[in-house]
């Protein structure tokens, strides 16, 4: 099973949001939408979007007002599409961190393109990487698919997450901590045990001899790490 991309659509015309929906649906990336400022910020919060498409003439409030709450709540990669083509109004909102703007009309595949390259920069964004291979493993960050000798594994979206911690930065240790926040990010302290048990279940989907994993490996009392070499994790 892919996991899909999430982007939230943020205008207060139905028709626009339609026409995102539907483009963003074909090239198979999951949605949601708000048609004002008020619940762009809910859904920003719940939902915790990849990517936010935000237009600036919202009804409650003016967009521009929102790209720094957006930059401090989150780390969605936030692109404006709007139809204010003014140089101020693009340059005011980069400046206040806006990643990227897209004035309307639009074309559909510009906007794609637009989010293509977005998910790209938020692999690499602090040295991450967009794919890794580990042994006959081969993890797609920006496709969110997961093939082990070819063949696609199929993984629930906790699976996912804790093993996408770990391949974007592959070699490194990732903390137990830190892998919970990103997985049960309202309650991950309490988690430690429900990330051991989903590290085994990795295991049985992505190792050839789950009880001497070459892929995932164990740092006792600290983390995990994905593992190119030899060496054998004591679990």
């Amino acid at each position: 099973m892919t996991i899909r991309h999430k982007v939230l659509i943020i205008d207060d015309e139905p028709q626009i949001r339609r026409l995102i929906n539907a483009a963003l649906s074909r090239a198979n990336y999951a949605t949601v939408e708000a048609e004002n400022a008020r619940d762009a910020l809910e859904k920003l919060r719940t939902e915790r979007p990849d990517i936010s498409l935000l237009d600036l003439g919202l009804p409650d409030r003016d967009g521009l007002e929102l790209v720094p709450l957006f930059k401090q709540k989150s780390d969605t990669t936030l692109i404006i599409v709007s139809a204010r083509d003014a140089t101020e109004e693009k340059v005011a909102a980069l400046d206040l961190g806006a990643d990227d703007y897209l004035t309307k009309p639009f074309d559909t595949d510009e906007l794609l393109a637009r989010v293509r390259v977005a998910l790209r920069n938020r692999m690499t964004k602090g040295g991450g990487v967009p794919s890794v291979r580990a042994g006959n493993v081969e993890i797609d960050l920006l496709g969110r698919v997961v093939r082990k000798a070819g063949q696609e594994v199929h993984l629930t979206p906790k699976e996912y997450a804790v093993l996408a911690q770990l391949a974007q930065f592959p070699g490194r240790v990732i903390t137990h901590g830190q892998i919970m926040k990103e997985v049960w990010p309202k309650e991950h302290e309490h988690h430690v045990e429900y990330l051991r048990v989903l590290v085994r279940t990795l295991r049985q989907k992505l190792e050839d001899d789950p009880q001497r994993p070459q892929i995932i490996g164990n740092e006792l009392g600290i983390g995990y790490r994905l593992r190119f070499s030899n060496e054998l994790s004591d679990g």
